[in-house]
């Protein structure tokens, strides 16, 4: 049984594998991991949308897989602690579903086949080959993006409750 006190807020070490807020570490890292990965492995264009998906994906995964360790090693034991987890991960929320949305607009012009190019003018492209891969990795990377925001939501609401319940 956890124990209550403010010097034993947040679990530590094989705890944040028992604690129910700390057990979406793991998924937030394979699905920020493949959001990552899917929308690096495509060509990145427009630049400036996906510079801000690759942005969010890189940042959340660092960022969380640093609070992991942190909580890990027990480094979380300040009553200051529970308030920063809430907050990093409702800002991580705010990140991803920025992100998502901006990822599903993209992901919808091209299954249109419009383009928009760095330049701002629009062109109109045949999805066959290449891009009609490229097509299927963003709709994967698309549902990731989702399912990491979903992740990192439902972390920050049990973080909250886990925060106003100390």
């Amino acid at each position: 049984m956890a124990s209550t006190t403010s010097g034993d807020v947040l679990p530590t070490g094989g705890g944040i594998f028992t604690s129910i807020p700390d057990l979406f570490f793991i998924p937030e890292f394979v699905f920020g991991g493949l959001v990552w990965i899917l929308v690096a492995s495509t060509r990145v264009n427009p630049d400036h949308p996906l510079g801000w998906v690759m942005f969010v994906s890189v940042f959340c995964f660092v960022f969380t897989t640093l609070w992991f360790f942190l909580f890990l090693c027990g480094a979380n034991q300040s009553s200051i602690w529970p308030a920063l987890d809430t907050f990093y991960h409702f800002l991580a929320v705010v990140f991803y579903l920025s992100a998502s949305v901006i990822l599903a607009y993209i992901t919808v012009l091209k299954g249109w086949g419009l383009t928009v190019s760095s330049g701002g003018t629009p062109s109109i492209v045949v999805l066959i080959g290449e891009g009609l891969k490229i097509y299927r990795l963003d709709i994967a990377a698309v549902v990731m993006s989702h399912v990491a925001t979903l992740l990192y939501f439902l972390h920050a609401i049990f973080s909250a409750i886990r925060w106003k319940r100390a």
